[in-house]
């Protein structure tokens, strides 16, 4: 399980600048008031209610800080024993790095878009909802490197790196099941806020076609992020998420006002 990838000293560097704008934004969401675009017109649970915002978003920065960063360097870790890029790939240049994790993400955000457009038929909620601009640019921004690091770089790495332990000489297969493991969890981690948004505080409460959505509109990003980061790294990962989140997040809901 030795690396086959190069890699230069710039990648810890690299993941701390990733991780410490993840969490700068996380505390500027609640500093500036604007989670209550994200709660898209909900109330903040009684719980948090009376507590000061900025107390709510510091909190915020430190849990991304100290578990996203634990989790990170874990499946930094197993990334170096699958041979793996990590971070990201030295010698693949701009093109690796950010044009084709932009052109993947924006075909990616257009099929959630049609995606959406067509489970909405089945329904009666109208479509998955969007935070207001501009918090819906600071979530893609925050869910492209944060749930990256979470899904990606820990889940995919974990099950990559036990599975290596049994089909050694199976490398593909190795990353295709666990992507597909990863983008299933990361579908499913998308479950509470969807019952909060529509009101259930039961997954089995939701509508199933809502649940079918959910799972192949969240799947299909986790697939291709998934694939980009066993090739490419985490730069490339995190940016097919970003882009996706833009065209489905930002740009679809600007054009339908």
């Amino acid at each position: 399980m030795q690396a086959t990838v190069v890699r230069d000293r710039r990648q810890p560097v690299v993941f701390v600048l990733l991780l410490a704008l993840n969490a700068l934004l996380a505390f500027l969401t609640y500093a500036l008031g604007l989670v209550e675009q994200f709660l898209a017109g909900q109330e903040m649970p009684p719980e948090l209610a009376s507590t000061p915002l900025w107390l709510i978003g510091l909190a915020n920065a430190g849990i991304i800080l100290v578990l996203y960063g634990l989790l990170g360097l874990i499946g930094l870790w197993f990334a170096r024993r699958l041979g793996w890029p990590g971070v990201y790939r030295p010698d693949a240049g701009w093109r690796s790095w950010f044009w084709w994790p932009m052109a993947l993400g924006v075909v990616v955000g257009v099929l959630m878009v049609v995606g959406d457009r067509a489970f909405s038929v089945f329904g009666d909620w109208g479509g998955l909802s969007h935070p207001a601009f501009p918090m819906s640019l600071i979530a893609s921004a925050t869910a492209g490197i944060g749930e990256e690091i979470v899904f990606r770089v820990f889940v995919m790495g974990l099950w990559a790196f036990l599975l290596h332990l049994v089909f050694r000489q199976q490398r593909g297969l190795v990353m295709w099941i666990a992507n597909a493991i990863a983008a299933l969890a990361f579908a499913a981690g998308h479950l509470p806020s969807v019952m909060y948004l529509v009101g259930v505080s039961s997954p089995l409460e939701l509508p199933a076609a809502l649940l079918i959505e959910i799972a192949l509109l969240n799947g299909l990003v986790g697939l291709v992020a998934g694939e980009r980061y066993a090739r490419d790294g985490l730069v490339a990962a995190a940016g097919v998420h970003f882009w996706a989140d833009v065209v489905w997040h930002v740009i679809w809901p600007l054009l339908v006002l």
